[in-house]
């Protein structure tokens, strides 16, 4: 993979996850870094004339009164980062650590800050070399995450801790291993590396590419459910959608027909029912609604990783710098909060779905989908799911309205953008076991089909013979958390995800 050429815009979340994911390099144009080098000409030269730059000549948050003197400007820079170090675990992941890094590297290369270029070096060397900060998850109010991304300046200059080659070490260690200088911090570079929203942007980027990796698994999941089931096809018809044209919803139906080409369900059978429950009728419109939550969301994200966040901002055609609140997340914010609720609606119909693949009333198989009265089956494996969806529903909850005035009451508003799209990550993650249970019970159903020589579709039947070679039809009574766990560590591989044609995995190709 070529090195990643960062100029300040242009950065797309597919970009983000090849170098967080892939390890892939980057490096700074280097007209980027020349503008860098001359804007923070200026700035000294408004310093020389005693001119007052928040975080630079004055301090910063309820201290922007206070005086700070040149001879104090390493000192004064070195015990901002100190100060701002205020996070508490759990920790973010490297995954995670690299998107966060790259975040604030591109949005500090729009140039806005006045920062020393040598700061962003350092951020495309530490990414390059595989020097991840350890950085706390919480404590940001997600008005810039500043308790949280000053950990990265805390390995900067050598102190603190970091991941690298696979181990836990002192951040002065891994730098000297890499033949790398910790930072000497001059005016304004610690206000630079503390105040942004890297930490949400970062993390945020992260789960919306799991997200959309989720989402197509989602899809093929409910294919086989809907197949296992005996379910209609006239649901995802394109003529009943062209009706009610939204595009997410449309595109969905079309995928999950393709994903059942070569299916039984395409035959008249006359035991099937005329219409389906909800919970197996309707995903095209509760899963689109997540689709058409992601492109919004995606499209805003794509704003905050490619412009600067920074207060003050650097204007440079008036040569100075003004203050302002570029630092306010709240419009993605609110797409991460749709998302959760969107998610709590593909949560709860999973588990709806789940409990009438048991339901003989519904399937015509046998309760539980036990091959005998003497199995118990998945008589009690509903509590699971259920207690998960409860905690999917409650996370859903919304927590941009919620703070407390601080810092003097000049901080007085929050987001907890770091917290909301911890929560879409959360659900998420619940998502997985809750789908991991409906795959176990649609490739039980799916054994009864099959066995009574009905075809399956095209990619539906792959996703089967997939499942079953490393769980096996339930034949008698085992431990289902192991089968639980290797279902979910399939749809955690992504495995699913090679099974699909060349363009469906295109939708997970970033604009």
């Amino acid at each position: 993979m070529d090195t990643l050429v960062l100029t300040g815009s242009g950065l797309t979340l597919e970009q983000v996850k090849q170098v967080a994911r892939q390890g892939r390099k980057i490096s700074i144009a280097p007209e980027t870094y020349a503008a860098m080098e001359e804007t923070r000409r200026i700035v000294f030269e408004l310093a020389e004339q005693d001119h007052p730059i928040y975080g630079f000549t004055v301090g910063v948050g309820w201290n922007k009164d206070v005086k700070v003197f040149k001879e104090y400007f390493q000192q004064y820079n070195h015990n901002l980062i100190f100060s701002h170090c205020i996070g508490v675990e759990p920790w973010a992941s490297e995954e995670e650590v690299r998107a966060v890094m790259l975040a604030r590297l591109n949005t500090l290369l729009a140039n806005r800050t006045g920062v020393g270029p040598q700061i962003a070096r350092m951020y495309a060397d530490m990414l390059n070399a595989g020097i991840h900060p350890r950085i706390p998850e919480r404590g940001s109010v997600g008005e810039a995450d500043i308790g949280c991304t000053s950990h990265i300046g805390l390995a900067m200059i050598g102190e603190g801790e970091v991941y690298y080659r696979g181990a836990v070490m002192n951040s002065a260690e891994a730098l000297r291993k890499e033949g790398l200088e910790p930072l000497v911090l001059g005016p304004k570079d610690g206000l630079a590396i503390v105040t942004n929203n890297a930490l949400a942007a970062g993390q945020g980027a992260v789960a919306l590419y799991e997200l959309k990796e989720f989402m197509l698994m989602a899809d093929l999941v409910y294919a086989m459910s809907l197949e296992g089931f005996n379910g209609n096809l006239s649901p995802l018809m394109p003529e009943t959608h062209e009706a009610r044209p939204y595009l997410h919803q449309m595109e969905t139906a079309a995928r999950i027909s393709r994903f059942l080409e070569g299916s039984y369900l395409h035959q008249p059978i006359p035991v099937r029912a005329l219409q389906d429950p909800l919970s197996f009728r309707d995903i095209a419109q509760v899963h689109g609604a997540v689709w058409h939550a992601i492109a919004y969301t995606e499209e805003l994200l794509d704003v905050q990783l490619n412009t600067s966040d920074d207060n003050p901002c650097f204007i440079p055609e008036k040569r100075n710098f003004f203050s302002c609140a570029n630092y306010e997340p709240l419009v993605w914010v609110l797409g991460f909060e749709m998302l959760d609720i969107a998610l709590s609606h593909v949560s709860k119909t999973s588990g709806l779905r789940t409990i009438k693949l048991v339901t003989p009333e519904f399937t015509g198989l046998n309760r539980f989908l036990s091959p005998d009265k003497s199995v118990l089956c998945y008589g009690t494996i509903q509590k699971t799911f259920t207690s998960l969806d409860a905690e999917n529903r409650h996370l859903a909850n919304p927590a941009s309205v919620d703070g407390l005035s601080i810092a003097g009451d000049i901080e007085d508003r929050h987001t907890n953008a770091p917290f909301i799209v911890q929560k879409t990550r959360k659900m998420i993650d619940n998502l997985r076991f809750i789908f991991a249970i409906e795959l176990l019970h649609a490739a039980q159903a799916l054994d009864y089909r099959s066995g009574s020589n009905l075809p399956l579709g095209k990619v539906t039947r792959q996703a089967f013979d997939l499942v079953r070679e490393t769980i096996p039809f339930y034949d008698k009574d085992r431990n289902l958390t192991v089968d639980i766990y290797k279902a979910y560590d399939l749809l955690k591989s992504r495995r699913l995800l090679e099974l699909l044609p060349g363009n469906e995995r295109a939708e997970l190709q970033w604009s």
